[in-house]
């Protein structure tokens, strides 16, 4: 069982930003990927930045250049640095982390944390 939990969310204006923690239960080192996805009110949930194991990293075309993916073994800890926020980024950010340890194998999610950016 992995648990994670989120926190960093608010609210902030155009153009602040936030930065996204995941806490999670076990060693991060252990995890196959892990990412942040977002989901906009009455909208599908999106892979918003992703980062393997070894440490390739991908962004969503929209937050490229303003959102970085970042990683503290150490901390098991998965953070979201987000600049240059837009109202347009309001979401529900969910941390998800992939297990492929065979007694744990499986994607695993955060309970949410919420975002709000004003114009």
């Amino acid at each position: 069982q992995v648990l994670l939990m989120e926190s960093g969310g608010g609210s902030v204006q155009a153009g602040g930003s936030l930065r996204l923690s995941c806490a999670a239960s076990v060693s991060i080192s252990s995890l196959g990927a892990m990412g942040w996805y977002r989901q906009p009110p009455g909208k599908q949930r999106d892979l918003v930045a992703s980062i393997t194991r070894g440490g390739s990293i991908n962004y969503a075309d929209s937050v490229k250049g303003r959102f970085t993916i970042s990683r503290d073994s150490a901390k098991n800890t998965l953070y979201l640095q987000m600049n240059s926020l837009k109202p347009e980024d309001t979401a529900v950010y969910y941390c998800n982390g992939w297990s492929p340890e065979p007694n744990s194998r499986g994607h695993y999610w955060g309970q949410g944390t919420q975002v709000t950016v004003s114009s």
